[in-house]
Parts: structure tokens; C-alpha cells; sequence
């Protein structure tokens, strides 16, 4: 979600890229349908491996819990959005997530239009 309205909003901006930790094949349809509601298409999005992140001025993680791997905390760049993961919760979840991201993602192309 992140990566679909940092690609909308910030276009003139960013250079987005969005990955993780493992890869996988494709969005999680709530999250689709949510964004869909926004007019926002991530359904061509997946998640990718990210192998180095050297070639990035900023680097944001949503969140970490115990049941995921983030082996990137000791990077000094890294700032973390510390949001909860919607997945398998409520399409209302989803929603109140997807709004966080939403408002962060505000948050910081005011910061870089500043």
C-alpha cells in the first residue's frame, strides 16, 4: 500500500521501490481491494527481494512482529513506521491501516517539499 501512494502522490518526487525480506508473487487481495477503493491499482505489485538497499536515501519499514524477519534495524537510514500488519485481520483493519500509510506517506513528501 505504502508503494502504491508513494507512486501516486510522490511521483515528482521518489524514486520508489518496495521490497522485503523473501519474495512473493503477488498482493494480498484485501489490500487490492482497499486501495482499489481509492482508486489506487497495486495489483501488479509484488513483494520483491531486496538484496542491498546502498543505493537508497531513506529506507522505511511498516513494522516488525515477532512472526517477520527484519535483519535491517541496524541500518542508521532506517526509519520505522511501526504499523501493525493487516493481514488476516478485517477488511476494516485493512482499512484503518491502509489510512496510517496513507497519512505517513503525506507526512513525508510535505517533509521533502520543504
Amino acid at each position: 500500500m505504502a508503494e502504491g501512494f508513494a507512486t501516486i502522490l510522490g511521483r515528482d518526487l521518489f524514486e520508489v521501490k518496495s521490497g522485503g525480506t523473501e519474495e512473493g508473487s503477488r498482493v494480498d487481495p484485501i489490500a487490492i481491494e482497499v486501495m482499489n477503493e481509492l482508486n489506487i491499482d497495486i495489483s501488479i505489485q509484488k513483494s520483491k527481494m531486496v538484496e542491498s538497499w546502498e543505493w537508497a536515501d531513506r529506507i522505511i519499514v511498516m513494522g516488525c512482529d515477532a512472526e517477520e524477519s527484519c535483519p535491517l534495524l541496524f541500518i542508521p537510514r532506517l526509519e520505522n513506521w511501526d504499523l501493525s500488519n493487516p493481514k488476516g485481520k478485517s477488511i476494516s483493519e485493512y482499512r484503518r491501516v491502509r489510512n496510517q500509510i496513507k497519512k505517513k506517506v503525506i507526512d513525508l513528501i510535505t517533509e521533502y517539499r520543504n
